[in-house]
């Protein structure tokens, strides 16, 4: 256990007065939720994302996104929260952190306990008519699908999509407007978890560090901020984050 980079962390984010969470997919993979990037098992290894994981995909083939989409979505549902989830939460609680910004649609953050998430990528709670702009929760698109349906909208007849941001797709403005401002405001960035290859996401360390903020990173595999972090922190996030809030006790 890397010990005096646990203890600089905790360091800087004792001293802090705003401290901001980044969180990607390698918070969830201890839960058994598969990632999309890591070099020996990301689900991108073996399928093009843009087949099976884009809007135009999805316009064109929709029952091809939900063959590929159901057995993971299956998954992320089944999924319990793990240490690292725990850890943040508690770091949330003791206020040693203010805000939480996730890549992930997996809810877990909220199932651990934390309250002030900002979930950058969507969820998996409701989906959304591509035709009307009707909602409705996803348990009914679900339902469909066990049918051997594409989900279909109960109103209008049209395309149901899950509320989570496909290649292609922008991500919602007022959650990335809240993302960019915290990342101007904090003077600790926490990132754990994430390969830091996906805009804008990738961009807020950066922003961060523009405006003077500590960048710590915790992570298995190098990112591309590495270069501007202070503290990076290598190995499984649900080991070293648990180690973290027991440091800043």
């Amino acid at each position: 256990m890397p010990d005096h980079l646990i203890g600089q962390a905790a360091s800087l984010i004792r001293t802090a007065s705003h401290v901001v969470a980044l969180t990607g997919a390698g918070v969830s993979t201890p839960s058994g939720i598969p990632d999309f990037r890591s070099p020996d098992s990301g689900l991108w290894t073996v399928m093009d994302p843009l087949a099976v994981a884009s809007i135009w995909g999805f316009h064109a083939h929709p029952d091809v996104f939900y063959r590929w989409f159901t057995p993971l979505a299956r998954q992320i549902r089944a999924a319990q929260p793990n240490q690292a989830h725990v850890a943040l939460a508690d770091m949330e609680h003791n206020g040693h952190l203010h805000l939480l910004l996730t890549q992930n649609i997996d809810g877990l953050h909220q199932s651990a306990g934390s309250q002030h998430v900002i979930e950058l990528h969507g969820h998996l709670r409701s989906a959304t008519c591509l035709e009307c702009g009707g909602q409705a929760v996803m348990e009914e698109a679900w339902r469909q699908v066990a049918d051997g349906q594409v989900p279909r909208c109960l109103h209008c007849g049209g395309l149901v999509k899950p509320d989570t941001i496909l290649f292609g797709e922008p991500l919602d403005y007022d959650s990335l407007k809240l993302a960019q401002q915290a990342a101007l405001q904090c003077d600790v960035l926490l990132i754990a978890g994430s390969s830091l290859e996906v805009e804008p996401a990738a961009d807020l360390p950066h922003l961060a560090r523009r405006r003077g903020a500590h960048v710590i990173l915790v992570n298995r595999q190098p990112t591309l901020a590495d270069s501007i972090a202070e503290v990076i922190i290598r190995g499984d996030v649900a080991n070293l984050l648990p180690s973290l809030v027991a440091a800043l006790r």
